[in-house]
């Protein structure tokens, strides 16, 4: 008997989605930082074994749109609840669990069994946690609650076990050596945007797009050409800095995590581009991946 599902991660932002993602598929993905709006992407992570394949949804945090780029990250959440054999909607212990009430009704309506996962159980207290399975048992009845920390891999085992239980009987949805249903270059995309969510404040990494223009492998070097795009041409200044010395940081860091990714040296080379305003221009944001009704 083989079981193979997509087990679908939903959530409001910040609440820890991408970590609980590369916990469970052992591999790190999905790019973590601690600023709000890191995942603009549906990003699958394919777990292997003989008899199961388990298919993982890191989806964007749930929020209330104000353009266009936002309005496709919210697509993307809402796709989950679709085609979801399994459904996690994780929260924490800081959420505000009421937030995007919407967005839980449509989760309450799902067919799909439904794992609450209360997440950062090692930052709060027992009392509080208490009340938080209280309230949740009672804003989504028939949905299975686990208490875990996804950083400190506290509980997660007993997580992955019921989700294997949950499994449809199933063969596999994608090839058993395939690890994610994303190409490279989306990757060398998403390491270089985490080095600028770390590095700069205020609006400027929700201002930036990465876009590959070359990887070309060799048998021992990947050479990468890469533009970031920015809104405004005082943004480009920012990102690029005094003599050019932020966007050296940007791409020796980067550098390091793709060796570590790709497992070979790497070439970098990064560019700067103004693209006024593509966060809400439909072509563009089409032709950077993201789908809009």
């Amino acid at each position: 008997m083989h079981k193979s599902g997509f087990v679908n991660i939903v959530g409001n932002p910040n609440v820890g989605k991408s970590t609980l993602m590369n916990v469970l598929v052992g591999e790190r993905l999905s790019i973590i930082t601690q600023k709000a709006q890191t995942t603009r992407h549906r990003i699958m992570g394919i777990v292997n074994g003989e008899d199961f394949q388990i298919v993982y949804s890191d989806t964007p945090g749930v929020l209330q749109p104000n353009y266009k780029l936002q309005e496709a990250m919210l697509d993307f959440s809402r796709s989950a609840l679709v085609d979801a054999d399994v459904l996690l909607y994780v929260t924490d212990v800081q959420d505000t669990p009421d937030k995007n009430a919407e967005f839980i009704e449509k989760v309450k309506l799902n067919p799909a069994p439904i794992l609450l996962v209360i997440n950062k159980i090692d930052l709060t207290t027992q009392e509080t946690l208490e009340n938080l399975v209280a309230f949740w048992h009672k804003e989504i009845p028939r949905a299975e609650i686990f208490q875990i920390s996804a950083k400190e891999r506290f509980g997660v085992d007993g997580l992955l076990a019921r989700i294997k239980e949950l499994l449809p009987e199933a063969p596999a949805w994608f090839d058993k050596d395939q690890m994610t249903d994303k190409p490279a270059r989306f990757f060398v995309n998403e390491i270089i945007r985490e080095k600028i969510l770390l590095n700069y404040d205020k609006e400027i990494p929700y201002s930036v797009e990465v876009e590959v223009e070359q990887f070309k492998e060799e048998d021992d070097l990947i050479r990468i050409n890469a533009v970031i795009f920015v809104e405004r041409d005082s943004q480009k200044g920012i990102i690029i800095g005094h003599q050019g010395k932020m966007l050296k940081r940007i791409g020796t860091e980067a550098r390091h995590d793709l060796e570590t990714f790709f497992g070979k040296k790497i070439y970098l080379e990064l560019f700067v581009k103004v693209d006024k305003d593509w966060r809400s221009k439909e072509s563009q944001l089409r032709h950077f991946g993201y789908k809009l009704d």
